[in-house]
């Protein structure tokens, strides 16, 4: 019960990481608002039948009122904010760098960078004016470098990394600490189509085959680097961003895709 009578905020708590992450924050005692576009209600039902305590939020993370409303709704229903996990995100898909346009690029950024910028912009002075608190956003190994995601994904995820180090420091002495965590192939929602074309051929055991692990990882294998990332376990880390990948961003082995070629 490490998070017995404090408040958090999770984005994209209705699957995936942002679901895992949520539902382990109530089962150690905290108070858990559960924002996201959908399916944040399934969250909250499946905690409330376990004894805990959440509510639902509505929101779009790259939308300035929308999340100022979570983390002001953190604060009526449990008094307080003390974690804030940043993880709504979006993958853009799988084409390639030629073949995204501006428009891919600016809702991906959107999304996934300035809804992290907004989530600290808007708990950051809160949890100071109280002492302190936490903030992991959800960045990946595709923001570590190439290799593990498209462009414009990759491409977000490294400016998260860069902003929680940025603000780990704009934030120097307030109390709040900025951690990211980076996960490695997570079966998800956004991962589905992979997961579902490898059983689809048989494929299955090659999953996660280019990480030490040899396999992929599990949403809560995630959530619980995110938990002690919150926690007082984590107290002297700061504006720093963890893999979470079997080991894959040691080397990140990839196949090599010649200019105008297919990668083979």
């Amino acid at each position: 019960m490490r998070f017995a009578g404090t408040s958090v905020l999770v984005t994209g708590a209705g699957s995936g990481i942002g679901r895992a992450s949520a539902l382990a924050f109530a089962r150690e005692g905290a108070g858990v608002v559960c924002a996201d576009l959908s399916g944040a209600e399934a969250t909250v039902a499946t905690i409330e039948a376990a004894g805990g305590r959440a509510v639902a939020c509505g929101m779009d993370a790259g939308s300035d009122a929308d999340v100022a409303r979570a983390v002001a709704l953190a604060g009526e229903r449990f008094g307080r904010i003390d974690v804030v996990h940043a993880n709504a995100g979006i993958s853009g898909g799988i084409a390639g760098l030629f073949d995204t346009t501006a428009e891919d690029w600016a809702e991906i950024l959107r999304v996934n960078l300035i809804g992290p910028f907004l989530a600290i912009r808007h708990a950051a002075p809160v949890m100071a004016a109280a002492g302190g608190g936490a903030i992991i956003c959800t960045a990946s190994v595709a923001g570590l470098r190439s290799g593990a995601g498209g462009a414009p994904y990759s491409a977000s995820k490294a400016g998260v990394i860069n902003l929680v180090q940025t603000a780990a420091q704009q934030l120097s002495g307030s109390g709040v600490r900025v951690n990211a965590v980076c996960p490695g192939l997570i079966e998800t929602g956004m991962t589905a189509m992979v997961y579902d074309h490898a059983r689809e051929h048989g494929k299955e055991a090659r999953i996660g085959r280019l990480n030490p692990l040899r396999r992929g990882g599990e949403a809560e294998e995630v959530a619980a680097v995110v938990l002690f990332l919150a926690s007082g376990e984590a107290s002297y880390v700061n504006g720093q961003a963890w893999a979470v990948d079997g080991g894959l961003s040691s080397s990140h082995p990839v196949s090599r895709q010649d200019y105008g070629r297919t990668a083979v």
